[in-house]
C-alpha cells in the first residue's frame, strides 16, 4: 500500500500515544493524551479526539486504525474483556470505535502489539523465540514462539506481568486479585513506591531532598536523579531491576527464548535497570537457557505498542483483501 497510512494507538495505564504510520512502519505524525483518572465515557472521547487529530495530520489517506489496549481481548470480536488499569472492562471496544471513526478497526493487547513491532522491525527481529516486556504503570508482555505471536486459546495468553513471585507481596493493581505479581513489584508504579520509601529512609539523599521539595517521585525524576549519581535513586532502580531479573529467570526456564526485550517508560533507566536484571537472571536461570539468552532494550522504546498497532491494522486489511 504505497503512500497509504494506518493509525496505531497505544493506550497505556496513564497515557495514550497515537501515530500515523506507513507500510514501512515509519511514523509521520504523533499525538499524545493523558488517560489519568478518566471515566469510561470521557476516555472514549479522548481516544476519538486523538485519532481524529492524527488522521488530519497523516499526510495521506488513512485506511484503518489499530488499537493496543491493556486488556484481555476476545479475538473473535476485538472487544475488551478484562482491563486492569483502564475503565474498559466488558466494553465492545472495536464496535464502538468502528462506529465513531467510520474506519476499519483492529484491536489487540497492547503488549502483544509491542512484541509484534519489535519482532517485525525492532530488537527481536531475526529471532524465532522472544519474550517482550513493556514496563510502565503496569507490566505487559508478549511472546514470539516459533516466529509467531502467541495469543493462547482465546487471546488471553502471555499475561506474564501477573505471574506471582511473592505470595505475601503488595496487592496488584486494578482488577487483578493477586498479591505479589511482577506488576506489583517491578512496574513504574512499584518504582515510585520504592523511591518514596527510600526517600523517607534517606532524607539527605537526592530522593529525600526531592520529596522535601514536594516533587512527585515518579519514574522520570527517579531516573534523572540516578543518572546524576544519587545513590538512593540508583538503589530504587536496581531493586526494581533485581525483581525483574527474578521474573525473567522463570521466563527463561519456561520458554527458553533467544532474547528478552524490555521496553516502556521505565526503560529510561537504561543499563541501571538492565544490568541488575541480567545479573539476577544469570544467578537464577538454568543452563543452557541462561547461557544463550540476550536481554536487550526495545528498539522502538515507548512507541513499540503504537507501531505494532499500526502493523496490526495493515495485517488486518491484507487479510480482508
Amino acid at each position: 500500500m504505497p503512500g497509504r497510512r494506518t493509525i496505531g494507538v497505544d493506550m497505556g495505564g496513564s497515557k495514550l500515544l497515537a501515530g500515523a504510520v506507513d507500510s514501512g512502519l515509519s511514523v509521520h505524525h504523533r499525538a499524545q493524551r493523558s488517560l489519568n483518572r478518566l471515566d469510561q465515557s470521557y476516555l472514549l472521547d479522548v481516544v476519538v479526539d486523538a485519532v481524529e487529530e492524527t488522521r488530519g495530520a497523516a499526510g495521506a489517506e488513512v485506511d484503518a486504525v489499530g488499537f493496543g489496549i491493556p486488556s484481555l481481548i476476545d479475538q473473535r470480536t476485538g472487544n475488551s474483556v478484562i482491563a486492569v488499569n483502564l475503565p474498559l472492562k466488558d466494553v465492545m471496544f472495536a464496535d464502538v470505535m468502528t462506529e465513531r471513526l467510520g474506519l476499519p478497526v483492529f484491536v489487540d493487547n497492547d503488549a502483544n502489539l509491542a512484541a509484534l513491532a519489535e519482532h517485525r522491525a525492532g530488537a527481536a527481529r531475526g529471532y524465532s523465540e522472544a519474550v517482550v516486556l513493556t514496563i510502565g504503570t503496569g507490566i505487559g508482555s508478549g511472546l514470539i514462539l516459533r516466529g509467531e505471536l502467541y495469543r493462547g486459546a482465546v487471546g488471553a495468553g502471555a499475561e506474564l506481568g501477573h505471574t506471582v513471585i511473592d505470595l505475601h507481596g503488595p496487592p496488584c493493581q486494578g482488577n487483578c486479585p493477586n498479591h505479589g505479581c511482577i506488576e506489583s513489584l517491578a512496574s513504574g508504579t512499584a518504582l515510585a513506591r520504592e523511591a518514596l520509601r527510600i526517600a523517607h529512609e534517606q532524607p539527605d539523599s537526592g530522593l529525600g531532598q526531592a520529596l522535601a521539595e514536594g516533587r512527585e517521585l515518579e519514574g522520570p525524576l527517579v531516573t534523572e536523579l540516578a543518572h546524576d549519581g544519587d545513590s538512593a535513586a540508583v538503589e530504587a532502580i536496581e531493586l526494581i531491576g533485581t525483581r525483574l531479573g527474578v521474573a525473567i529467570a522463570s521466563f527463561v526456564n519456561i520458554f527458553n527464548p533467544e532474547v528478552v526485550v524490555i521496553g516502556g517508560g521505565v526503560m529510561g533507566a537504561g543499563e541501571l535497570l538492565l544490568s541488575a536484571a541480567r545479573a539476577e537472571m544469570l544467578a537464577r536461570a538454568l543452563p543452557p537457557s541462561r547461557d544463550i539468552v540476550e536481554i536487550l532494550p526495545a528498539a522502538f522504546g515507548v512507541e513499540a505498542g503504537m507501531i505494532g498497532a499500526a502493523a496490526l491494522a495493515f495485517d488486518g486489511l491484507a487479510q480482508r483483501a
